[in-house]
């Protein structure tokens, strides 16, 4: 535990899970698009929804999107600000099973078509989890390089993966595999150490049997 954990993260805006974590998750949202946010359906579940207007969640995510951070004093403006760059935001409710309270589900559409779904939950001091991406299990914080891959439940993408990142000298910090059925989907969420570059993606990206690939680089997020 460190001195965060206590007094809670430098933010703007009136609570650690309603505002700071909101912006986390909009932040994390934005890097994993990895490209300009054109439009964003962003639904509001349990707290988030009842209580989230009052604390400014709306905009909180909005800022994130925008590729604000917890302490960017422009994060009350989100709203007036996604409009003058072209991002259009919709805000609904939702039910999501089995889902903390603070919960949000964004849709999200890039400048190129890129379609990416996330859920996401704000645990409070400003901690987050990315629950699932694309509608498969991923539960990770967003504090290190992640890989998202997307796969088919196939013998061998597993070795792929790990021997790339072996060979390129990333260490990987921890490990999650989920599928929903043998021989249907399945998706490896690797936390790295290292960054992992742009044509290891690409490499990734054209091997047989891999769906999509989703990268979280933390570069520039300092």
């Amino acid at each position: 535990m460190n001195v965060f954990d206590i007094i809670g993260p430098i933010m703007v805006g009136p609570s650690s899970s309603h505002t700071a974590g909101a912006v986390k998750i909009g932040y994390i949202s934005n890097k994993l698009m990895g490209e300009k946010i054109s439009s964003a359906t962003i639904y509001f579940h349990g707290s988030f929804l009842t209580t989230g207007k009052g604390h400014g969640t709306d905009r909180a995510i909005t800022a994130g999107l925008l590729g604000m951070k917890p302490d960017d004093i422009r994060i009350p403006e989100s709203l007036i600000l996604a409009e003058k760059e072209g991002l259009s935001v919709q805000f609904e409710a939702i039910e999501l099973r089995d889902a903390h309270p603070n919960s949000v589900k964004l849709n999200l559409i890039g400048v190129t078509g890129r379609n990416l779904e996330v859920v996401a939950s704000s645990l409070g001091g400003g901690s987050i989890k990315i629950c699932q991406i694309d509608g498969l299990d991923t539960n990770f914080c967003g504090d290190y390089p992640t890989l998202v891959v997307h796969n088919l439940d196939q013998p061998g993408h597993i070795t792929e993966v790990a021997s790339m990142l072996g060979h390129k000298s990333v260490n990987i910090a921890t490990m999650q595999l989920y599928r929903n059925r043998r021989g249907g989907d399945a998706v490896m969420v690797l936390e790295c150490d290292q960054e992992i570059s742009q044509e290891s993606i690409k490499w990734l990206e054209h091997l047989e049997g891999i769906r999509k690939v989703t990268y979280l680089s933390l570069e520039g997020s300092s």
